[in-house]
């Protein structure tokens, strides 16, 4: 009855997470208008394809690893001979059939550390992988919040284009009603009008730019089929000063590209050890049982007699032709290859971060410029000639200059925020803050940690 009761239990507990978790899924996912920063990289770890793709290629890693600690199975042989093709087998029980009948089991001893050696190779594979998906993840990351701000960028660059659209149309209908009164040219309006057409195809071209930015963002976290409702909700990141420190090797040796470079080379190294293991020699040993028919001449009695005997095999191979050079100097060649590679990785590793501080510093520098004197120069420029167009201070083409000027630094600062902010998420891609460790830990994965805790 207990046993039943728990039964119970477990298929209703069963029940519940087959259909309750998609309804929560469903409805976290429903509506991505207000979409933020953090839900849109819960849906990039859940969802994206190249991060599914990196997580085969650790499973697979680890069926190697898993291969490569079996031990050989025995090989079982089983025969019969001297069947005389003239008088049969004969007749009578299986034990007085007048043929040679054998089995044999034969097992292959391992020497040299071949074993051991093909399992630390295995290993550090293994490591390597779930290092590679780390380094996919701080990439995807990194691409994500790049896809991200290009969406605020077009949302900005949208409302900016409407807001010049509203403002033409209204000026627009104040000069017909100011031609109609004899206070303005003709061409006065007709310039205008010119210009509220430029504003809005403008607007259109932003919206073009809107829908392709949605549709980039959606790809990156599986939901194309919602991409036209996709609306970044976050804010721009706030200016947060990048100190130009030392980049040490601590900090290089830290990235998951250069980890996975360093268990490749180990990998290599161990593999060289097990190519140079093939040149001790592994041994066969085998048992065998025979069963034969004894020659009635020399039997005790009549009829046909029987014998059995027993025999213990060891083969051991000679070398003497070929003495695995090939294997040895290939494993040394993809050796020095894969010391080669780490030495590469870690320079464009320290290239990258280098680079990476250059661009979020000039990004910076280049944003206080428009926030602190440009933009508002700007605004202040183009309310002023508002004013004194409302007065008839000045004239239409001087109203369109400052207008056009106004429009062209908004476009620019948003432009330098947009540029700021993806300075900012590689610079700290490049110091390790959008790993990917947590992510592999999260999603099952284990990390390079344990694949380390076998060396």
């Amino acid at each position: 009855m207990q046993m039943l009761s728990r039964r119970v239990v477990g298929q209703m507990l069963f029940a519940f997470l087959i259909f309750a978790r998609p309804t929560g899924a469903v409805s976290q996912e429903a509506d991505l208008s207000t979409l933020t920063l953090e839900r849109a990289e819960q849906l990039l770890q859940a969802r994206n394809r190249e991060l599914q793709a990196a997580r085969r290629v650790v499973e697979a890693a680890r069926a190697n690893t898993l291969s490569a600690g079996a031990p050989p199975n025995p090989t079982l042989s089983v025969g019969v001979s001297q069947i005389n093709p003239t008088e049969g087998v004969g007749s009578g029980p299986y034990k007085d059939k007048i043929v040679d009948s054998s089995i044999r089991i034969d097992q292959l001893i391992e020497r040299g550390d071949k074993r051991e050696l093909r399992i630390a190779n295995a290993t550090r594979l293994e490591s390597a992988s779930a290092e590679d998906f780390s380094d996919t993840y701080r990439q995807q990351r990194l691409a994500l919040r790049s896809a991200y701000y290009d969406l605020l960028l077009a949302q900005d660059k949208l409302d900016i284009a409407r807001e010049n659209v509203s403002l033409y149309e209204r000026s627009v209908q104040a000069a017909e009603l100011r031609l109609k009164a004899g206070d303005i040219a003709a061409a006065d309006v007709s310039r205008l009008r010119v210009d509220a057409l430029r504003a809005e195809n403008d607007a259109r071209a932003a919206e073009a730019d809107l829908r392709r930015a949605q549709l980039g963002l959606a790809y990156m976290i599986g939901a194309e089929r919602q991409a036209d409702t996709i609306r970044a909700s976050d804010p721009w990141p706030a200016l947060v000063p990048a100190q130009a420190g030392e980049i040490t090797d601590g900090l290089i040796n830290r990235r998951p590209d250069v980890r996975a470079a360093k268990d490749r080379m180990d990998a290599a190294e161990k593999a060289r050890e097990l190519a140079r293991s093939l040149r001790t020699r592994d041994v066969t040993v085998g048992v065998q049982y025979d069963h034969y028919p004894v020659n009635p001449a020399y039997a005790q009695g009549s009829g046909a007699g029987t014998g059995n005997t027993y025999g213990v095999f060891v083969s051991v191979p000679l070398f003497a032709r070929y003495y695995y050079e090939g294997e040895i100097q290939g494993a040394e060649v993809n050796y020095n290859a894969a010391r080669e590679t780490l030495d590469k990785v870690r320079a464009q590793a320290r290239s990258e971060l280098m680079r990476a501080l250059s661009d979020v510093q000039a990004a910076e520098a280049r944003l206080n410029r428009y926030d602190g004197s440009l933009l508002g120069e700007a605004r202040k420029a183009a309310d002023s000639a508002e004013f004194a167009y409302k007065n008839g201070a000045i004239g239409v083409m001087d109203l369109l200059d400052s207008r056009r000027t106004l429009r062209s630094i908004q476009l620019d600062a948003v432009s330098a925020r947009n540029d700021y902010a993806k300075a900012l998420a590689a610079w700290q891609a490049g110091l390790g803050m959008l790993g990917g460790e947590r992510a592999a830990r999260e999603t099952g994965i284990s990390g390079s940690e344990e694949a380390r805790g076998a060396k």
